[in-house]
């Protein structure tokens, strides 16, 4: 799977940045549930909220005496006490690190990860376009923010910073975004301000490159990835095909080669017993727009210039179905997360034909047979990733031959990926903690001894019983427009008329219940451009969003329903394409 550069948020080629104060109406209500204060050098100091009521409803306005400042009210005022004045019962989130107590650095079991996350005091940020990616993070770990250029939230959601100064310019890339937050002076600011004295802080992206690592470095910030040269190299189509080979992880049938004209390309692959029905992958590049689909001189003629001088992946083209899988690599073996399939270039939702849209985790996504054997790929795919220094997240693409049901190595995305937000929310999840949490600790000062087995064992039986979807909705139109109106980040359902209403604001989609309710994050926002391939917002929702047609899948009546609906809450102004804006800032990789 790979992001359309970037993005899911979604689009990532480049991103006009006009300026964006513009707010929508309501947001400014109380968000139950608000975290109620933030440690600040030892003390506990309310978050900036711009003005909206984020006080969590269990604080007293004016502490009683003897209640230490920032405490939620119905644990300051119980009889029983500890050190310090603190409840018996009190949520180790709210407690200061000094009340805390040592923190184990051998970890043995979930339970004691689980209060290593509850208790942590080393601040973890995650920077990017969008906070999609790991949004929802947060609940889990204690001093964990989101650090983001595009606010759907408008100043809301108490965890997330977007820098006030965000003067119009053009990013290349998602990792120019990154860069240019991190050398932000409010962004400096706030992790500083957030970052006790002798700490340093902990930095994830989703797309980062060499100047990133320099500007870590010189920042004092630790990094959480594997070394941007390393991600390069993996994440080569061509390297990702030959370390499976090495291993025992097989590609569709493919040749690597270089080929300069229609006739040398028939001529290998004849003779290497792929057919001239082909699909044609260069190195680098998202799936959307770097893979061709070639079956007659004329298919090559239209993609020939893509392809000449460069060593490619020849594969056969097969009858297939795609899924996708997270999975972390640590010091005690590679722990594999949930299969989901994939939305793929859907017109309803992309331009791009192949490009990813999205995705789904259901019960009978695999058979437990397939499921065993695909699972096995990736722990020694991530194995043999391991030997080559790699440590953390990872996502892989699987290709299931639907003619002879063999299995096949797709691609390798060595970093975190559009598809985390739904391996967060799983039943395995919640029965350990959430995949990402293994990929933290891999740079935190503790020793893993866990039993990875008895992990993957029982994510294999609890992460395929839920029902989870996503959608990256995208401009299908051409031209470009300035939005005047757009819907609002939240929760929203589907009403006695079957309209869709929105209800109420929501942080994340972990409150969702059922098909009925729908999580909707806006990306762009009154004020800025949409233009074809701009990633307008993500759908997520409890129920699938695709049907199994026998010969395939296609999205599901509701799913169009609700994919018209958020497009029907968009207004805009038409206008000349601005000069140098270009594409999208996205979530994926």
């Amino acid at each position: 799977m790979t992001e359309n550069e970037d993005q899911t948020g979604v689009d990532l080629d480049s991103t006009p940045t006009p300026a964006q104060d513009a707010a929508n109406s309501g947001v400014g209500e109380t968000l139950a549930g608000t975290p109620a204060s933030e440690p600040v050098d030892g003390e506990f100091k309310a978050p900036p909220t711009g003005g909206l009521s984020l006080v969590d409803p269990r604080e007293s306005e004016q502490p009683a005496k003897g209640v230490i400042p920032g405490r939620p009210a119905s644990v300051d005022e119980t009889n029983e006490v500890t050190a310090g004045g603190y409840g018996v019962g009190v949520d180790a989130k709210y407690v200061p690190p000094s009340m805390a107590g040592p923190t184990r650095r051998v970890l043995r079991n979930i339970s004691e990860v689980r209060h290593f996350f509850r208790v942590n005091d080393t601040p973890v940020f995650f920077v990017g376009a969008t906070p999609f990616n790991l949004l929802g993070l947060d609940r889990w770990v204690r001093n964990l923010s989101y650090i983001s250029f595009y606010d759907g939230w408008d100043g809301a959601h108490p965890r997330i910073f977007t820098p006030k100064n965000k003067p119009a310019r053009e990013f290349e890339s998602g990792e120019d975004i990154n860069n240019w937050l991190l050398r932000h002076h409010e962004v400096r600011a706030l992790i500083d301000s957030r970052t006790p004295r002798g700490t340093r802080p902990k930095i994830a992206l989703v797309f980062f490159n060499e100047e990133t690592e320099e500007i870590c470095e010189e920042l004092g910030y630790d990094l959480i990835l594997p070394k941007a040269e390393l991600r390069e190299k993996l994440d080569s189509k061509l390297i990702t095909t030959r370390l499976g080979n090495e291993v025992g992880v097989p590609s569709v049938p493919n040749i690597l080669t270089t080929v300069d004209s229609w006739d040398e390309l028939q001529k290998e692959t004849t003779e290497n017993g792929l057919g001239t029905d082909l699909v044609v992958q260069t190195a680098y590049g998202d799936s959307g727009k770097t893979t061709f689909f070639i079956k007659s001189e004329e298919d090559w003629n239209q993609y020939k210039d893509e392809i000449v001088g460069q060593e490619v992946k020849v594969m056969k083209r097969i009858n297939n179905f795609p899924v996708a899988v997270e999975a972390v690599q640590t010091d005690a073996g590679t722990i594999v997360g949930p299969f989901m399939t994939e939305l793929t270039g859907y017109p309803e939702l992309t331009p791009y034909r192949g490009g990813w849209c999205g995705n789904e985790t259901f019960p009978d996504v695999l058979d437990d047979e397939t499921r065993a054997v695909a699972s096995d790929m990736v722990r020694r795919l991530g194995d043999r990733l391991g030997e080559e220094g790699y440590k953390g997240f990872f996502e892989v693409d699987v290709l299931i031959d639907l003619d002879t049901k063999d299995v096949y190595l797709g691609e390798l995305n060595p970093r975190i990926s559009g598809a985390t937000s739904i391996t967060q929310v799983t039943a395995g999840a919640y029965a350990d903690v959430p995949l990402f949490l293994f990929h933290i600790l891999q740079y935190m000062d503790v020793e893993l001894q866990l039993d990875v087995d008895e992990i993957n064992e029982r994510w294999a039986e609890l992460a395929a019983v839920d029902v989870w979807s996503q959608a990256v909705v995208k401009e299908i139109s051409p031209g470009v427009a300035r939005i005047d109106k757009a819907p609002r980040t939240g929760q929203y359902f589907v009403d006695a008329d079957g309209g869709l209403v929105y209800r109420r604001p929501a942080l994340d989609w972990h409150q969702l219940q059922n098909s009925s309710e729908v999580f909707f994050m806006r990306i762009y926002g009154p004020g800025e451009f949409r233009w074809k391939g701009a990633d307008l917002g993500i759908i997520v929702s409890i129920g699938r969003l695709q049907r199994d047609t026998g010969n395939g899948t296609a999205l599901s009546i509701r799913a169009k329903h609700l994919i018209e609906s958020f497009r029907d809450m968009y207004t805009v102004t038409p206008l000349v394409r601005p000069a140098g804006a270009k594409g999208s800032a996205g979530l994926k990789a």
